[in-house]
């Protein structure tokens, strides 16, 4: 950067008179030390004048400062004394600054005019700190009201604040801390100060083709990012430092010149359209609500994830930052820091505002649950920090707005609480599981209460408004004393838990009434009681929930087993009771014969009936399978063993063997081995007696 071009000439318009012309780069040395010699020892005379000219005529050329330290020892301010306001301003405020120096700060503004393409904070340092010193001068002449100079002083001060605003606006630009979302969140990472963790739980509940979701929620945790990047000294500047005390200087002297206004015009349109580009970096939109109500629920999960991160990364990193770098531009006046931040920062808030609206009135459905979740939790989270950054009159408003959109979030949550619990009263699939298995809805239900668990401390809260009203014995099939005493006992979710598993047990039994068999009805109940409760003992639902719930349902479940031996195998039984045929004789007559074959070949035909459907039926856990098995055989086996053993030879001898004793206790225990396994029997299980 080259220095400013030479002064105008003596007998232009505004310039002070000199004994001799001193352009910047004249030939010959002496010819510009003389120069300033003469003027020098002229203005000694006067100490203000002498000062503030020799601090101007210094940056004319660095040779002309040592010639002044002979005469006037004291140092030069630099570039922050002039920015602090020290001791040569608390001067000229006491004393106005005499009119040559007034002359001579006037004519370095004017010069700097003429070179428009040039900026004075990228030339030596010593150009700047000269120049905001004329700045000064020209602003106290123009404060003062002289009237021999007061016009002057008005279109220097009007010049010189047309620059500075140029300054301050390419300073702003040219030393902005780049940003890219990596960086971001690796900065709120080693911050501390909040998860990348994430909960998804996009399956759509359908009650013609419900997903299934087995096993815990997927938890995916952003990965570190290596590398450098601007954040990694855990201190968010979004402006250089290095720029911060030029800024700094030229605010003040906007402010002093009653130029606050273009200032923050300024400065809040500049730093107003950085954060709008962090929010696209972060991937954090502007949509309408009517955009946002348009979006297929893929693409919208997306963009409330983004929502939860950006949220979190706006608040504790930029915004932070943002208020950091008011103070500091800004000190000069806490009203206008205050005003600015709120200026600079309103267009990213009311963007993250008007997303959280537009999620809050969607229309609801299960799926959205835990990501209004993950969105009322996240803004809950950053509010009380939102309050550390406004505060006053400029910032209620904010956090006023806010508060209601973390209210409508928290309406959202409740309503569609509401309304799963109506899908699962009101979904009315007539599809029955041909071999009796877990309901795809029952997977859907207790994965996704499962989920709900995460949020327990958040759901306690939006959920305590309905305290002990939440209590309804119909909400436990006979409900006893014992039962209301422990719905009193849980927490506020718990309550809708309970409320919420027993519309899906209403609705299954409603479902189990689809088949005809009665034996496959408590199969198809056995198993989704089942399910339901490991779901519950495997899971915080457990912890919520408590043993009595559990309790209950196996209880349910040891019921059903007994329901379904009496359904499935007491007429199988009947034909092997013992009711005197054959008793005291060895042969038995012609009628009782008949009646001893004809229940072998009834109870032939009942087996092969149960075998051929029971084997095509499930039972998916091993352990209620075996015991369903253990059950059968302990019933059927013994009784079979003990008829055979006492009637068979009298029925299946000679030319007839195997005609009517069909199995021997052997075969039926390897049958019953091929129960509810979905697949038919194996044929070798069959053995027949040669």
């Amino acid at each position: 950067m080259s220095a400013p071009p030479s002064p105008p000439r003596e007998g232009e318009e505004g310039v002070l008179p000199l004994p001799v012309p001193v352009p910047a780069a004249v030939a010959g040395d002496d010819k510009v030390l003389a120069a300033a010699q003469h003027i020098v020892k002229s203005l000694a005379t006067s100490k203000n004048a002498a000062d503030d000219m020799i601090r101007i005529l210094s940056g004319f050329d660095h040779r002309l400062s040592f010639i002044t330290s002979d005469l006037f020892p004291s140092p030069s301010p630099g570039l922050s004394d002039a920015a602090g306001g020290g001791g040569a301003e608390a001067e000229r405020e006491e004393e106005p600054p005499s009119l040559a120096a007034f002359d001579a700060a006037e004519q370095l503004i004017h010069l700097w005019d003429t070179t428009p393409e040039v900026l004075v904070f990228e030339a030596p340092e010593d150009d700047a700190a000269h120049y905001l010193a004329a700045v000064d001068v020209a602003v106290d002449h123009l404060a003062a009201g002289g009237l021999a100079v007061s016009g002057r002083a008005g279109v220097a001060v009007q010049l010189a604040m047309a620059r500075l605003e140029d300054e301050l606006r390419h300073l702003m630009l040219r030393h902005a801390v780049p940003l890219d979302a990596s960086g971001l969140y690796c900065s709120l990472r080693r911050l501390s100060l909040g998860s990348m963790d994430d909960l998804d739980t996009s399956s759509e509940f359908d009650p013609a083709t419900p997903h299934s979701q087995e096993g815990a929620p997927d938890t995916a945790r952003s990965a570190s990012l290596a590398g450098n990047n601007p954040f990694d000294d855990q201190v968010f500047d979004l402006v250089r430092p290095d720029a911060v005390d030029e800024l700094r200087a030229i605010a003040d002297r906007m402010v002093r010149a009653g130029y606050a206004s273009e200032l923050v015009q300024v400065y809040c349109a500049i730093r107003r359209d950085l954060l709008d580009e962090c929010l696209v970096v972060l991937g954090v939109e502007r949509l309408s609500i009517d955009e946002v109500q348009r979006i297929e629920w893929k693409h919208l999960n997306d963009k409330m994830k983004k929502w939860v991160h950006g949220v979190k990364t706006v608040v504790r990193c930029l915004l932070t930052g943002e208020r950091r770098l008011c103070d500091q531009v800004l000190a000069v006046s806490n009203e206008l820091r205050d005003e600015c931040f709120v200026e600079s920062t309103k267009g990213c808030i009311m963007q993250i505002r008007n997303f959280g609206d537009a999620v809050a009135v969607c229309t609801r459905s299960p799926e959205k649950l835990s990501r209004i979740l993950d969105m009322y939790e996240a803004l809950a989270e950053v509010i009380p920090e939102l309050k550390d950054l406004f505060f006053g009159s400029y910032g209620d408003d904010v956090i006023h707005d806010l508060e209601g959109v973390l209210e409508r979030l928290g309406d959202a949550v409740k309503g569609t609480l509401l309304e799963f619990g109506k899908v699962l009263q009101q979904e009315s699939s007539r599809r029955p599981m041909m071999a009796g298995e877990i309901h795809p809805m029952t997977r859907y239900v207790m994965n996704y209460l499962r989920l709900l668990v995460v949020y327990s401390d958040t759901l306690d809260t939006l959920l305590d408004d309905n305290g002990a009203g939440d209590v309804d014995h119909n909400f436990l099939h006979n409900g006893t004393d014992e039962d209301g005493e422990y719905l009193k006992s849980l927490t506020p979710l718990g309550r809708r838990l309970v409320k919420l598993i027993s519309y899906l047990e209403v609705n299954l039994e409603e479902k189990s009434k689809l088949y005809e068999d009665g034996a496959l009805q408590c199969i198809f109940s056995m198993n989704n009681t089942l399910y339901i409760v490991q779901k519950v003992k495997d899971s915080e639902l457990g912890r919520i929930l408590g043993d009595h719930w559990i309790r209950r349902r196996r209880g349910k479940i040891r019921q059903n087993s007994k329901s379904y031996l009496r359904n499935s195998w007491t007429k199988v039984l009947s034909y092997l009771k013992d009711d005197g045929h054959g008793s005291g004789s060895g042969s038995g007559s012609g009628s009782s014969s008949s009646k001893i074959k004809e229940k072998f070949k009834s109870f032939n035909l009942a087996f092969d009936e149960i075998y051929r459907s029971q084997t095509l039926w499930k039972v998916p856990d091993p352990q209620l399978r075996e015991e369903l098995k253990i059950s059968i055989s302990e019933n059927v086996i013994p009784a079979y063993r003990a008829f055979t053993g006492r009637y068979g030879s009298l029925v299946d001898s000679g030319r007839n063997l195997g005609k009517y004793v069909k199995y021997t206790p052997e075969d039926l225990e390897n049958h019953l081995s091929d129960l509810f396994e979905g697949s038919l029997g194996s044929a070798n299980h069959s053995r027949r007696r040669s």
